[in-house]
């Protein structure tokens, strides 16, 4: 039996607090199911770089590349200067490994508090599929005149037919293997966005020519905000862009029940992929033993079944929607009704 390799970054604040959950209920689903694993520890973060002023070593995509998923917990930190741990560490890891795909499931489970009046679990149950190494984010751009009464600033969205096809195609597979209502939607921009979301029409109807079976739907990124809070239930799949990916996330997030429970992933089909909790360090909840551990076992559940182990996985989150249907109150820190550590240990009995 293949031992999967998981390389473990647990990063700042509450990152290590949740990831020792998480891989507590990672042991209890391979006891259960018979597979077996390795973890391997990565102090990467924070405290790491607030001692040697090095972001990550040298030799940091290349030690990753030899492991099966990478599991991480959060990365930021009070005393580190915004950008420098979010650009040195996360994004260089989604771009240097190709992490190409960034995929969200938009779940909300049962018991779980939603804003959306008169929605429920049947109503919110689609994902996003965003574009995780172009775009605004490709850090392109310039500054002109800096500092005087003329400044410009320019930030360029760089799409390229390559990275937009591999995206969409993705998205189309997906919504094929999901196979529930069998729609995919492209969120954009094309009356503004003349240039970089023609790229994006385009390529979606023409690829869209060999997925017959799948419907297709397009909307502008603001009535896609709109639907996912008025009708959520009309989605099924989306894919969109990586900035309009990051925007309506968070949205959907808050929809699903908040960052407690909201996991993603940053996904390589043919490399190395990376899970995470979509909530941030929250410093302030550091060693309370107060924050919610879902999201980051929501996220080793992705992990699983990313890795094949779809038995464990369906486990994992069943378990979960028995938390959150019973004991756990709710899915903000220190409002569970238990602990960061019986929320782990009680899920993992389940398990």
């Amino acid at each position: 039996m293949k031992k999967h390799r998981i390389a473990v970054i647990a990063g700042d604040g509450t990152g290590p607090e949740v990831i020792n959950e998480g891989l507590k209920v990672l042991a209890a689903a391979s006891k259960k199911f018979g597979f077996e694993y390795e973890t391997v520890d990565f102090d990467w973060g924070g405290e790491r770089y607030l001692k040697t002023k090095e972001v990550l070593p040298a030799d940091a995509i290349e030690q990753l590349k030899k492991f099966n998923a990478i599991y991480l917990g959060a990365i930021g930190h009070p005393d580190v200067k915004p950008g420098i741990l979010e650009k040195g560490i996360l994004l260089k890891l989604r771009f240097d490994l190709e992490q190409y795909i960034n995929l969200r499931p938009v779940k909300l489970y049962p018991g779980v508090w939603t804003p959306l009046k008169d929605k429920g679990p049947e109503d919110i149950d689609y994902v996003v599929v965003r574009e995780n190494n172009e775009g605004l984010y490709k850090g392109m751009g310039e500054f002109r005149n800096k500092g005087t009464k003329d400044e410009v600033a320019i930030q360029i969205s760089y799409n390229t037919r390559k990275g937009v096809e591999r995206c969409i195609r993705f998205a189309f597979d997906y919504t094929r293997k999901r196979n529930k209502k069998k729609k995919l939607t492209l969120c954009g921009k094309t009356n503004v966005l003349t240039y970089a979301f023609d790229l994006w029409e385009r390529t979606f109807y023409e690829v869209a020519k060999e997925y017959p079976d799948i419907k297709t739907d397009y909307a502008h990124v603001d009535a896609t905000c709109m639907w996912m809070v008025k009708n959520p239930e009309w989605f099924d799949v989306i894919v969109t862009d990586n900035m309009f990916g990051d925007i309506i996330t968070d949205l959907a997030a808050m929809t699903q029940g908040g960052m407690g429970i909201a996991a993603g992933g940053n996904i390589n089909p043919e490399g190395v992929s990376m899970f995470e909790p979509i909530g941030g360090s929250a410093p302030k909840y550091t060693g309370k033993n107060v924050i919610n551990p879902l999201a980051a076992i929501c996220a080793m559940q992705m992990m699983l079944k990313h890795l094949g182990q779809d038995e464990a996985a369906d486990a994992v989150e069943k378990a979960v929607m028995t938390a959150t249907s019973g004991k756990i109150k709710s899915m903000s820190a220190g409002k569970m009704g238990m602990s960061t550590k019986e929320v782990g240990d009680y899920i993992a009995r389940l398990i």
